[in-house]
């Protein structure tokens, strides 16, 4: 069946079982990975955060985004689904359901809904089933820009600032050193090294992902010696799958029938479908490190983005062929319609 294949390639992905590997990691060696233990965590991540950032900035390119720039109806609807739509649904739950859920899991919900959009999975999902590549290149880049301000302000919005809140200006400073400079310094040697850095480009993934394991282990680290996971019972797993999948549905559905509202062509409707539905853990995991600290409960906050990262890729990847043997079949009416998942 073509939904398995999905599940078997996302569930063979060495990544997401590192995750699952991580967590485990953390129940048996909690003291090794938290704030102050022998890995020193807090130096090993920063570290590691920037030098990811800088990876990112050396491999984006600057003529793809410029030729991006021309749809300006899609570029708002995906930003203004990433940061606003988003962060409306949770206010609309939290109203609706936010009593019967543990107040850590809710924040981590909204901080999930308060994150930038992915780069590799949007765009890589984008170019597989046939969309405007150009305007997703932008948007997810965009998004990830705007995200280093915007998603700090947001979550400052619901926990406050300064005392028993987060401190915003120092907050920002602190994203914007470990973020934002190596996104600006990767793009002024890109002239120099892009196209070295662009052979190598697998290694640069890796690198990216090793960071964000050793962030799930630190968090989860933490979460551990703190006791958190402790006084939580297994429903809180289950709580953040059910409201993972229902966040996704609704998003889908939405940004589907909003860029056909928006009489949007395929391909720039695939784009902005992919773009706006998508939550980064790679921006979401070193930010929330930085935004949080050393909260106890940074690994129930990480739990909602955790599990929607997978469920996005395996229910986008069936959307991805679906719309792909769409076109297949437009460009050539006698190739028989493949077996398609129903659009959302």
């Amino acid at each position: 069946m073509p939904v398995l294949k999905h599940f078997k390639r996302v569930f063979t992905d060495w990544f997401l079982c590192g995750m699952v590997l991580a967590t485990f990691l953390a129940y048996l060696f909690p003291a090794f990975g938290s704030t102050g233990g022998a890995m020193h965590a807090e130096w090993v991540i920063n570290i590691g955060v920037f030098l990811v950032f800088f990876l990112h900035g050396v491999n984006l390119s600057s003529e793809q985004i410029r030729h991006g720039l021309k749809n300006l109806r899609l570029h708002l609807m995906v930003q203004g689904f990433t940061f606003v739509v988003f962060p409306l649904i949770w206010l609309g739950a939290d109203l609706l359901m936010g009593s019967h859920v543990p107040p850590l899991l809710m924040l981590g919900f909204f901080y999930l809904c308060a994150l930038p959009s992915t780069i590799s999975s949007s765009v890589a999902l984008t170019g597989s089933a046939g969309g405007n590549v150009p305007a997703a290149i932008l948007n997810a880049s965009l998004s990830s820009v705007l995200g280093i301000f915007l998603t700090p302000l947001l979550v400052s919005v619901v926990v406050g600032s300064g005392t028993g809140g987060i401190d915003l200006g120092a907050t920002l400073l602190d994203l914007c050193a470990l973020l934002l400079l190596p996104l600006v310094l990767g793009q002024l040697v890109r002239p120099l090294f892009g196209r070295f850095f662009a052979r190598h480009k697998r290694y640069t993934s890796i690198v990216d992902k090793l960071v964000i394991l050793l962030l799930v282990y630190a968090a989860f680290c933490n979460s551990m010696v703190s006791g958190m996971w402790q006084q939580q019972g297994s429903s809180v797993i289950l709580s953040a799958f059910v409201g993972s999948a229902v966040l996704l549905a609704v998003i889908l559905w939405m940004t589907t029938r909003t860029a056909r509202a928006l009489h949007f062509s395929t391909p720039d409707e695939i784009a902005a479908v992919f773009c706006a539905s998508k939550k980064s853990l790679a921006a979401g995991a070193p930010m929330a490190a930085l935004i949080f600290g050393a909260n106890p409960g940074l690994g129930l906050i990480l739990l909602p983005i955790m599990i929607y990262h997978p469920l996005q890729l395996i229910v986008c990847s069936v959307m991805a062929e679906n719309y792909a043997s769409r076109r297949r079949q437009a460009a050539d009416p006698l190739i028989p319609n493949a077996p398609a998942a129903p659009m959302p």
